[in-house]
């Protein structure tokens, strides 16, 4: 989750603003919205101002967004009139007071509409974009105001400021530059045209994608097809046509990436085909579903966007304050990560190949054999069933015993379950975090099964973010897509998705650790290629041995997992990372591919610059796709990723370092994680991130102890 200066929103979902403060009028339902009855006017009076779902409707948005920016717009002029001279006071932390309403419908909304969307929250979305992106604009966009900034910024060294206050000052200066304050009126005129239709079109693309997912699952209608799926998944794809009103069928929703956990599993290869096609083109059917023209749109307007604002290409415009700084510097990260994974790779191949053979089939390895088939040398070689492994993960407990013991046994904190906050969703739960002197430190949320209505993926964000200005503390969600168990059916969940627990409460931890005066600085709101490190740095304790002996319990018994079972699960960690990597390279190089173009190209062929793309990456992309497509890579074209999904491999380079730390001076311990946590995780962006992390880690990462932890390199971790 990020703040972008005082509109307090999830940048994913591009809720940005509507109105002109230069001469602007809000629409004259904004004006005359009502406050009578609307939740959102004023703060909520349950524990941490947590949203009152027991009182919001779904029409109670729309208003308080219309009221929420009037009124920001109130404030905003107000502090760009002002009389007196421009003081920190009276105009940098007006600003951050600005918006309270705004704020709170925005977190809100953000939240469930991409969890548990409707067709009256999506008609919300479409009509508030745009909206949204014309107010944050008026702001930005404002001269008197941003003359204000200015001139703070340019008598900043005699302002006898803090430390950070001082990088409250430089980042306004520097976002209302990137955002074109210093263009002039005709420039600012057609960088608010672009705006528009950019959030109208990321609107769209999400919108769509959410649909053609949904209509993209495959249907079967005989259960021979689904050969090797275990009973529980039998149950739940039976569960899934009768709620699609297809009885007697079988239905295999499409989680957001290329390839579906079924394929492991499913024995007969036309089922298999039939799946992977279905997720390949869910989203370039050439029908309602197809998102390719708002792609080319998309990314030929961002290029244009870039250029006016004197950057050559969109990725230079997005990377001006992340951690890698540049494009260039991006590839090169990227292009240190080719020889070994494409190396592994073709061992990987050759393996599939023989495993094929052994099954006493003749046909060359396609993609939707690849996971069955893996899953196969998986066995052979480690003597390791998936199937085996479920039992021992049961969801309860793996937050319990595993995710919130690893946190109190690093940082001392303790969990409570709050079954009296309102929740937008039954499945939702709740629970109140104490820090380790016994004081209230957050609410964090968890909505863990998939629905028809909730976005692909796994995803951390706020509902209100903390601030000591703003007397605030953090009420966090995590949400995620495991299959939801048939009723009277344990939750019993693959150790990948156990990995995914730790890494969105990795993100969490992060959120409730803030400790920052302004919200903009505060918590998870720092670069997309540093705001994965701490999520990815979680993961590690899933397969600590104090961590997993806790947690991996046999749902029926209680009993641990036996050593022998750990052990295969230890070593298989290390197993097919040449796919796993490889899909990860592919698709960052495609993301820096589109947000290279330069603003005079033409509107692109989307198959035809993904083919190219791919092509040039260097590795086995035949074999192993990217791991999103650009008709439904979700993250750059609406989740606020754009030429920036490299961040997880970068962060993954900064989180296998640190972990590295941790293993030197002992591991899991109440002295190692407090030094974390003072150091990294409640620093939000009171700093720059090189310092930030060589402060902990000594100096520079570099990339061995990541190709080191995935076994490409030799070594031990």
């Amino acid at each position: 989750m990020t703040r972008t200066l005082w509109l307090r929103t999830l940048a994913a979902t591009c809720l940005t603003g509507w109105a002109c403060l230069s001469g602007a009028t809000p629409p004259a339902h904004a004006a005359g919205a009502s406050a009578a009855g609307n939740p959102f006017l004023t703060a909520s009076t349950l524990p941490f101002q947590a949203p009152r779902f027991d009182l919001i409707h779904d029409g109670d948005y729309r208003p308080a967004f219309e009221q929420g920016m009037a009124q920001q717009l109130a404030e905003i002029r107000a502090i760009a009139d002002n009389p007196a001279p421009p003081t920190f006071d009276n105009t940098i932390v007006a600003m951050e007071r600005s918006g309270r309403v705004l704020d709170r419908v925005s977190e809100t909304f953000d939240g469930v509409y991409q969890a548990n969307t409707d067709p009256a929250l999506d008609a919300v979305q479409t009509a508030v974009s745009p909206e949204l992106a014309q107010h944050q604009d008026a702001i930005y966009l404002d001269p008197a105001l941003f003359a204000r900034v200015r001139t703070l910024y340019e008598a900043r060294a005699g302002l006898h400021l803090t430390g950070e206050q001082m990088q409250l000052l430089t980042v306004y200066y520097q976002q209302f530059i990137h955002a074109g304050a210093q263009l002039s009126d005709p420039d600012k005129a057609a960088l608010r045209q672009l705006n528009t239709r950019l959030s109208q079109l990321e609107t769209d693309f999400q919108q769509t994608l959410l649909a053609a997912t949904k209509q993209g699952a495959l249907v079967v209608p005989h259960a021979a097809a689904l050969a090797g799926l275990d009973p529980a998944a039998l149950q739940q794809a039976a569960l899934s046509g009768h709620e699609r009103g297809l009885a007697g069928q079988w239905v295999l929703p499409l989680q957001n990436t290329t390839q579906q956990p079924d394929l492991s599993a499913l024995t007969d290869r036309d089922t298999r085909q039939a799946l992977f096609t279905r997720s390949w083109t869910r989203a370039e059917r050439g029908d309602t579903g197809d998102t390719r023209a708002a792609i080319a749109e998309l990314a030929q307007l961002r290029a244009r966007k870039a250029a006016l604002l004197g950057y050559p290409d969109y990725a230079s415009y997005v990377l001006y304050d992340q951690m890698a700084r540049t494009p260039q510097a991006v590839q090169h990260f990227i292009a240190q990560l080719v020889p070994a994974t494409l190396a592994e790779q073709k061992r990987e191949v050759a393996d599939i190949a023989a495993a094929i053979s052994q099954d006493g089939q003749h046909f060359q390895p396609r993609p939707w054999d690849w996971a069955h088939y893996a899953e196969q040398v998986r066995k052979a070689r480690y003597d390791l069933d998936a199937a085996q492994v479920r039992p021992y993960f049961e969801l309860d407990r793996v937050l319990r015993d595993g995710v919130f013991f690893a946190a109190n046994r690093l940082y001392g904190i303790s969990f409570k379950e709050r079954r009296d906050i309102p929740v937008y969703n039954p499945d939702v739960r709740v629970f109140e975090v104490t820090d380790r002197d016994g004081s209230p430190l957050a609410l964090v949320y968890f909505d863990y099964f998939k629905r028809d209505n909730k976005n692909g993926g796994a995803w951390m964000s706020n509902f209100v973010g903390q601030s000591h200005l703003l007397g605030t503390k953090p009420v966090i969600y995590n949400v995620a897509n495991f299959a939801k168990p048939a009723p009277g059916q344990p939750a019993l969940i693959s150790f990948e998705d156990v990995t995914t627990m730790f890494h969105e409460f990795g993100h969490a931890l992060h959120g409730m650790f803030a400790d920052q005066v302004y919200p903009t600085l505060s918590g998870t709101a720092v670069a997309r290629d540093f705001v994965e490190f701490p999520s990815q740095f979680n993961e590690h304790w899933a397969l600590d041995p104090i961590v997993f002996a806790h947690y991996a319990r046999h749902y029926q018994t209680g009993a641990a997992m036996p050593q022998a079972l750990v052990d295969k699960i230890k070593k298989a960690a290390r197993f097919d990372q040449g796919y796993a990597l490889g899909e990860l390279i592919a698709a960052a190089k495609l993301d820096m591919d589109w947000h290279m173009l330069p603003a005079r190209a033409p509107r692109q062929d989307v198959d035809r610059f993904e083919a190219a793309s791919l092509a040039r990456s260097g590795l086995d992309t035949r074999d192993v796709p990217p791991r999103y497509r650009s008709s439904y890579f979700l993250h750059i074209w609406s989740n606020g990723y754009a030429a920036g999904y490299y961040a997880y491999l970068w962060t993954e380079m900064l989180d296998d370092a640190a972990y590295s730390w941790f293993r030197a001076h002992g591991g899991l311990t109440r002295a190692n994680g407090q030094r974390f946590r003072d150091m990294i995780l409640s620093r939000g962006h009171t700093m720059d991130y090189g310092p930030m992390f060589r402060a902990f880690y000594g100096r520079d990462p570099d990339i061995v102890p990541m190709l080191r932890h995935r076994g490409l390199v030799p070594g031990e971790e």
